[in-house]
Order: C-alpha cells, then sequence, then structure tokens
C-alpha cells in the first residue's frame, strides 16, 4: 500500500536478541584499567568524600583489589601513590621505597600475569607545590628540569616492576625522554602511555582529594586549553613520533570529538580516561534518585569506547566487568 514505509530501521530494535545481535559497539572488561590510590601510612582504607565508593588504598588492602581486578578480566590497575611528605623536587617520586614504586612491587607480586599493572609518572602527588614539574626561580614549571626528573622516575618506576608508564605531567618532548632513558638502561621493554590530549579541565576536582593535592593556582601553562579541538590530535601526533605506545584522551566525555579524531589518525592505540568528576557526578545523581545508576555507568562507557577509545581507564572498571561477565 502506498504512503507506508518500506525502509524500517526499527525492525532490528524490535527486541533484545536482535538488538544485541546487530550493536556496533561492545564493552569487554579486558578493555578496562582501573585507577586506584595507595596512601603511604595509612592503617585502614581512607573513603574519599567526593568520590563514593573510591578509597586511598593502605598497601595491604591494594592486594585485594589487584586481586578483585584480576578476577573480574579486567585488562589493568593504574596506579597513584600519596605520601606523607613532600618537597620541591617529588622525591619520594624516585625513591625505592617512596609509596608508589613500594606499591608497585606489592600489586606487581599479586597481579602476577593476569592484568597490566600501570603507573603514574607525573610529580604533582609528591611535591609540595602540587604541581606537574619542578619550578624554576620564577615559581613557572621549568619543562627540561622537570624531564630530568621524568627520567629517573621511568627508571624507578621500571625497577619497581611496572609494565607500562603513564605520562600525565604533559611537558614538551616527555615521551623522547623518557624513552631514551628507558632504552639506554637496557628497559625497551617498558612501554609508554602518553596522556597527549589533557586538557585543564574542571573535571579533575575529586582527583585533587584523591592525591591530597598541595596545587595552588591552576595548571593552564602546560595542560590544554578546553577550546582546541585540532591541538589534542597534533600533541598525540607528537607523542607517537616520539615513541608512544599508546596515546589517550583525557577527560573523556567532554572532549569525545578530540577522542574520535585522535583514533581516526593514530596508528598506536588511544584510550581514554574517564575522570573523578565524570565518575561524582553519576554517582551523586544516582545517589538522588535521579538517573539509573547502572544504566549511566555502562552508557557512559559504551559512549567511550563508540567514540574510538580502545580502552578506557573508569572507577567503575572492577564493578562494571562483573556486569558484563
Amino acid at each position: 500500500m502506498s504512503g507506508f514505509p518500506t525502509v524500517r530501521p526499527r525492525r532490528l530494535r524490535s527486541t533484545p536478541a536482535l538488538r544485541r545481535l546487530v550493536a556496533e559497539t561492545r564493552l569487554h572488561p579486558a578493555e578496562l584499567v582501573l585507577p586506584v590510590f595507595v596512601r603511604e601510612g595509612a592503617g585502614a582504607p581512607v573513603p574519599i568524600s567526593s568520590m563514593p565508593g573510591v578509597v586511598q588504598h593502605t598497601t595491604d588492602t591494594l592486594k585485594g583489589a589487584v586481586a578483585d581486578a584480576a578476577a573480574a578480566g579486567i585488562g589493568g590497575i593504574m596506579l597513584f601513590g600519596v605520601p606523607e611528605h613532600k618537597d620541591a623536587e617529588g622525591s619520594g617520586a624516585t625513591d625505592p621505597d617512596g609509596i608508589l614504586n613500594l606499591a608497585t612491587r606489592v600489586a606487581v607480586a599479586e597481579a602476577g600475569d593476569a592484568l597490566v599493572v600501570q603507573t603514574d609518572l607525573c610529580l604533582d602527588e609528591f611535591t609540595d607545590h602540587g604541581h606537574c614539574g619542578v619550578l624554576d626561580a620564577a615559581g613557572a614549571v621549568d619543562n627540561d628540569a622537570t624531564l630530568v626528573r621524568y627520567r629517573d622516575m621511568a627508571l624507578a618506576q621500571a625497577e619497581a616492576g611496572s609494565q607500562l608508564l603513564g605520562l600525565s605531567g604533559m611537558m614538551d618532548g616527555q615521551v623522547a625522554a623518557i624513552r631514551d632513558a628507558l632504552d639506554t638502561a637496557g628497559r625497551s621493554d617498558v612501554a609508554l602511555l602518553a596522556y597527549s590530549g589533557k586538557y585543564a579541565s574542571a573535571f579533575y576536582g575529586p582527583f585533587r582529594e584523591a592525591v591530597q593535592s598541595s596545587l595552588q593556582g591552576d595548571r593552564r601553562t602546560y595542560q590544554l586549553d578546553a577550546a582546541n579541538r585540532r591541538e589534542g590530535v597534533r600533541e598525540a601526533m607528537l607523542d607517537v613520533a616520539e615513541g608512544a605506545d599508546v596515546v589517550m584522551v583525557k577527560p573523556a566525555m567532554s572532549y569525545l570529538d578530540v577522542l574520535a579524531d585522535t583514533a581516526a589518525a593514530s596508528p598506536v592505540p588511544v584510550w581514554a580516561y574517564q575522570v573523578s568528576g565524570e565518575y561524582a557526578m553519576i554517582e551523586a545523581a544516582a545517589a538522588h534518585g535521579w538517573i539509573d545508576r547502572r544504566r549511566a555507568i555502562e552508557e557512559s562507557v559504551l559512549g567511550i569506547r563508540r567514540a574510538g577509545a580502545d580502552a578506557v581507564l573508569t572507577y567503575w572498571a572492577t564493578e562494571l566487568a562483573g556486569w558484563i561477565r
């Protein structure tokens, strides 16, 4: 009969089985990475008030978190250290017995071959001024002096057993400097994740509490401007040229265009970080009964994957993997 549509896309949405069969994007536990905070001197896990359900672990409770992550089948964990003492140089970052390097050894021993133990390579958790690098006499972040510290950090983290270093400091030339340091030391086996499109974002707020940040001011002179799309891709291509094994966009949900552009251009895997503010917003809305928590979590991570992320760092990694499985 004329006047009725012959093309009916709704046919493929008519049942759960059909929708599942024609789904263009799927989630798998191996595509998820769990960020984990480990606090020096803590006698018990310390809840992070702005991130309900997330804690600063002790080295003992870290073992349980790693075991749970491995059992869930996720791809890896990204470790962040929260030291008791900080100084201008961030000396705790290169101390073999500093909290991050100690936690790495604990995690590697617990994980075995079950998942990839990764470490955050940045000074902000360890400096008393809270910046991601060392400061010059005028109080500005000294890019090249910071690269020297990053080289030493890379060697310390590799020695502790980290399999992949997360270069999150956004210093120019950081990938090349760290790759050179590792290769010169005979550690060409250690992979580099470049936080290439890391934007100066308001969505990092809860993370400041998670790592007990000392930052005064902001990081706009080295993190990307939220207005810039092409610059994010440019940074990724520079990092690939310098030897990055993986590149990343951070935050995820507010920068899906940058993520899609980077995925289209990159010859190496592209990851995205669903950051603390993204987590906190969904948890807060769900706690008020305004959204369906599970559906919102699943949809948010699916959207990041759909935009082009090969893997997603998310604080829901273990829980989400359980749902998927």
